[in-house]
């Protein structure tokens, strides 16, 4: 056998670390690869009296319902492709009012990170606790219950102990799948969750407002915000708080919102907030220096497949400078769109008194790159696409406002949620907790995060086509020990 190449990584602050297959990768994330599961079982004996049975079932009855009265509800809220451009995280032109305002009654975490800056792996990571590895899911189509029907999600854990689950909006990946989301997860079907970017037109009443953007895959009308997707889920999940403040059971509402992710199509109100004249392009147009091939991708999602024709409607080939610097004006329109319809979620959830018993917790499913290093969109392990931003806000009164830098991953919002709320942790999951960070942003849960990342080569191999180098991303502060990849 080769030897197996060893070095020694100090990252004293958050570095980028995109390896090749057949590089070095550090030391091995927890893979478990356990099912998410746990079986409750309650017997009552059959009582001797009805008339004791009747008191009983009415005692136990009435602090059954104290009980969930005094459980604590989860808001989940999700944005797709959103990097660190907000106003809490330091962006110097982002408006973000909303989620400034959630910060500062919350504890953010500076050095988040996704485990792929993928869609689908990293969605179906976050909804079950496990690692993309664990799971066996790295690419679009493949559906977790595909390989692991019987693993039980986050809102689906929830749902097995009282709570009433419902989803608006995109969480799960949804359109390449048979299955739509994952029904077992909640309470009362999904809604507005599939579906694909691109249908997301502007629907209004009379005529259709012009296109004032010209760069591809840009738009901006001057329409409401109910004109888009995001715009009809923030409604929805406004009726959704009112109904579930009448209904009294403790609450795990998920709104999935699909800004700002292609195409950036905010209303007009949003690009107005910019200036174009302070918006420039990416200070760092190239790779790295001495940067491997396979940390880097042809950004397809915007710029067409090389040597392929462009797809209808969809302009492929170099963008010019004009273009790049719209783009980036559409991006930050749209990252101000999703934080209007975070805040009217917000306002509603005071207005209803809910947030004094509420956590509120924001993550994004990945970052994004906007023209750095040469790349557009996503699927690299740069610090852009894996680096998220997260939120956790526990109710009012209790909650307080901090910023961290302790590592934590995506995958660990499962147990911190169960945590929060005294829920049983289920076995197996490969997150840990956040809540020793949440009481002492000092503390830190876990030595390093893991991204993941795929690469398709042409190289055949046996019973397949080609082979996958699975590059892994590591993020820590003391030194670390790294070995070949699995």
């Amino acid at each position: 056998m080769m030897a197996t190449p060893r070095c020694l990584l100090v990252l004293r602050q958050v570095l980028p670390c995109a390896l090749g297959g057949t590089g070095v990768s550090p030391v091995r994330p927890p893979n478990h690869g356990q099912d998410a599961r746990a079986t409750h079982k309650t017997t009552v004996e059959r009582p001797l009296v009805p008339l004791v049975a009747a008191l009983v079932l009415s005692v136990f009855g009435t602090c059954g319902e104290a009980a969930a009265a005094e459980r604590l509800n989860v808001l989940f809220l999700a944005a797709d492709d959103l990097r660190n451009d907000l106003g809490c995280y330091g962006h110097p032109l982002a408006k973000t009012p909303n989620l400034d305002g959630l910060a500062e009654r919350g504890t953010l975490f500076e050095r988040a990170y996704c485990q792929q800056a993928l869609c689908n792996p990293s969605r179906a990571s976050i909804m079950t606790g496990l690692r993309p590895d664990t799971l066996g899911i790295w690419d679009l189509p493949t559906h977790f219950r595909e390989v692991r029907p019987d693993v039980v999600t986050l809102p689906q854990w929830f749902k097995q102990h009282g709570y009433f689950t419902q989803n608006i909006g995109k969480v799960f990946h949804n359109w390449r799948q048979e299955i739509h989301g994952d029904p077992d997860s909640w309470s009362v079907p999904a809604v507005m969750h599939y579906a694909t970017h691109d249908s997301d037109k502007p629907q209004v009443e009379g005529e259709l407002p012009p296109n004032l953007a010209k760069a591809r895959r840009t738009e901006c009308r001057d329409v409401p915000d109910g004109a888009y997707f995001d715009g009809r889920i923030a409604a929805g999940a406004v009726e959704a708080l009112r109904k579930a403040k009448e209904r009294g059971r403790p609450f795990f509402l998920a709104i999935g919102f699909w800004k700002p992710h292609l195409p950036f199509n905010a209303p007009k109100r949003y690009w107005d907030l910019y200036d174009r004249a302070q918006i420039t392009p990416a200070p760092n147009p190239t790779p790295p220096e001495g940067c491997p091939a396979v940390a880097l991708h042809d950004s397809r999602e915007l710029l067409g497949v090389p040597g392929r024709p462009p797809r209808p409607g969809r302009p492929s080939g170099p963008l010019s400078d004009d273009e790049i610097v719209e783009l980036r004006h559409g991006y930050l329109a749209g990252v101000s769109f999703l934080d209007a319809q975070v805040g009217k979620l917000l306002d509603e959830l005071d207005r209803l008194d809910l947030s004094r018993r509420t956590v509120v917790v924001f993550w994004a499913d990945h970052g994004f790159h906007l023209g750095e290093h040469g790349l557009w969109c996503k699927t690299s392990n740069f610090e852009l696409d894996a680096r998220v931003p997260l939120i956790i806000a526990r109710p009012k009164g209790k909650a307080r406002r901090a910023k961290t830098d302790a590592l934590a991953e995506l995958l660990d919002l499962y147990p911190t949620l169960v945590e929060l709320c005294g829920l049983p942790t289920p076995q197996g999951l490969d997150g840990v907790s956040l809540a020793p960070v949440l009481d002492d942003p000092a503390a830190s849960v876990k030595p390093a995060a893991w991204s993941y990342s795929s690469r398709a080569t042409t190289r055949p191999v046996a019973k397949s086509r080609h082979s996958v180098y699975r590059n892994r991303g590591v993020r820590a502060d003391t030194p670390i020990v790294c070995g070949s990849p699995r």
